[in-house]
């Protein structure tokens, strides 16, 4: 009965990364669909973009409890006695990067999603809340001064195995967190190559957290 309940919660933890806020809200209370404008990503950053500041706020804590949402399928199913204690962080990993995975390829936008770091975030909150607020903090800074959200994802994801591995309070008793970390950053370096080639020739969008004074 175990196997069957847990594939079950790993189909629910895809469904529920997959749900495309971005694109709903921006249809439902603005007509508009994010896809055809900016740069054309159906994320949270492009809603900033393409909807305002309340729009974007709004469809990246939806994002935010996506990933919040699914990695705690995990507790759920520890208080029910399905999962072992012991096997928690193993299976809050895998229910939360199903639910990324689902944000990068959801199956109702025929597998073409959003890059998944406010999804990403809401995994970390559920995993190890301290280093996640630490990894936000850290993105808002490089925001705010280098006006790359793209920048600051990969930066802010960096830092989570980084806290984890070589900082004293925050070392963990489960390796497998650090190892999964720095292959999450490299799959957030992947899905924001395009960035970084932008970045580099010049042409990355900017975005101000807080608006130069004219």
């Amino acid at each position: 009965m175990t196997v069957p309940i847990i594939i079950a919660a790993v189909i629910v933890a895809y469904l529920i990364g997959s749900i495309p806020t971005a694109i709903w809200f921006g249809r439902v209370y603005y007509g508009i669909d994010v896809r055809e404008h900016g740069s054309g990503n159906p994320g949270a950053t492009n809603t900033f973009r393409v909807l305002g500041k309340k729009a974007g706020t709004i469809v990246m804590l939806i994002d935010i409890v996506k990933g919040l949402s699914a990695t705690s399928l995990a507790t759920l199913l520890m208080i029910l006695n399905v999962l072992p204690e012991h096997n928690l962080v193993t299976f809050k990993l895998i229910f939360g990067v199903t639910a990324v995975l689902g944000h990068i390829f959801p199956v109702f936008l025929s597998f073409k999603g959003g890059k998944g770091v406010a999804t990403l975030l809401g995994m970390m909150l559920s995993i190890h809340y301290e280093v996640a607020l630490i990894c936000v903090g850290i993105f808002l800074v490089i925001l705010i001064f280098s006006k790359y959200v793209s920048l600051g994802s990969i930066l802010g994801t960096l830092a989570f195995p980084t806290l984890l591995l070589f900082v004293p309070r925050f070392k963990t008793s489960e390796p497998i967190l650090v190892i999964f970390g720095f292959c999450l950053f490299i799959v957030v370096l992947w899905t924001h190559h395009k960035n970084i080639k932008r970045i580099v020739d010049g042409e990355e969008n900017k975005t101000y957290l807080i608006k130069p004074k004219k």
